[in-house]
């Protein structure tokens, strides 16, 4: 049987079976994702995760691999993706936009935390803020977007930073200095690469009244596909109300923000850290 006949099978045999059809979808999916975590597997432990029996993990592995979508390494009898899904893949635009992925993720946020938050790019030696939303607690009303803010007295800025190459980092620092905004600004390089280093253990940086006084923010990373950070997600408030105890607090939701834009970014994210 060629693979469109084959095909024309598999599609008659779900069609078959409505009351199936959406979990087997379901499954198949996993499988999917199941394969682009973990680079291969085999159908035991595909069929462990997916919480299926043996017989049904080799039939959605044999379905996939019918169109392509994945394909059997025979020297170790596991499955990995096939060139199927780089088909699939051309079809979506080369750089997908972080601020379209970002907007609906945003605006709940802000409700959500009822603070203002931002997300920002590297520009150069700057952060710039391309989305925002106000939480209806929000005592300013300033609007940030294309705003350039500096990346190491801001949090987004810090979270831009951690995650770029010891290179890139240092050039950066080379040419934008470390000037002062507050009396609690970060001027020493190797108290700020320390702090620097501490964001990537905790993957989340804050930043204390060191940019505007009275101003506190907390960011995280935003990933693209290939695991990179590309933008950071913030929330920023008055000192008074989002101090460090209600920076914590908030974290979780921050983090699981940072995580879902992520992965309309194409990132296979982990599970947050807990706080």
């Amino acid at each position: 049987m060629s693979n469109s006949e084959q095909g024309k099978a598999t599609t008659k045999r779900a069609s078959s079976e409505p009351s199936g059809g959406v979990q087997s979808v379901d499954r198949a999916i996993t499988v999917l994702e199941i394969l682009a975590r973990e680079g291969s597997a085999g159908v035991s432990e595909v069929a462990s995760e997916v919480g299926v029996h043996k017989s049904t993990a080799f039939r959605l592995l044999a379905a996939l691999e019918d169109r392509d979508l994945v394909e059997q390494n025979h020297e170790r009898g596991k499955y990995q993706l096939g060139f199927g899904v780089l088909r699939l893949a051309g079809a979506i635009p080369t750089r997908l936009d972080v601020v379209r992925q970002a907007q609906s993720v945003v605006d709940d946020l802000a409700a959500r935390l009822d603070e203002t938050i931002n997300v920002a790019v590297v520009r150069k030696h700057y952060a710039v803020h391309v989305q925002q939303a106000l939480g209806s607690a929000a005592v300013a009303s300033q609007n940030w977007v294309g705003q350039l803010t500096p990346l190491h007295a801001t949090s987004s800025g810090k979270v831009l930073l951690a995650f770029m190459s010891d290179e890139q980092c240092n050039a950066i620092l080379d040419e934008a200095g470390l000037q002062e905004f507050t009396e609690h600004t970060i001027t020493s390089r190797k108290a700020l690469l320390e702090q620097l280093r501490q964001v990537r253990v905790d993957g989340f940086a804050t930043a204390i009244e060191e940019y505007e006084t009275g101003l506190n923010a907390a960011a995280v990373p935003v990933r693209d596909h290939t695991g990179a950070v590309v933008a950071a997600l913030s929330a920023a408030g008055p000192a008074y109300r989002m101090d460090e105890a209600n920076i914590k607090a908030q974290l979780t939701d921050l983090e699981a923000a940072g995580a879902q834009i992520s992965r309309r970014m194409g990132y296979l994210d982990r599970v947050p850290a807990q706080h």
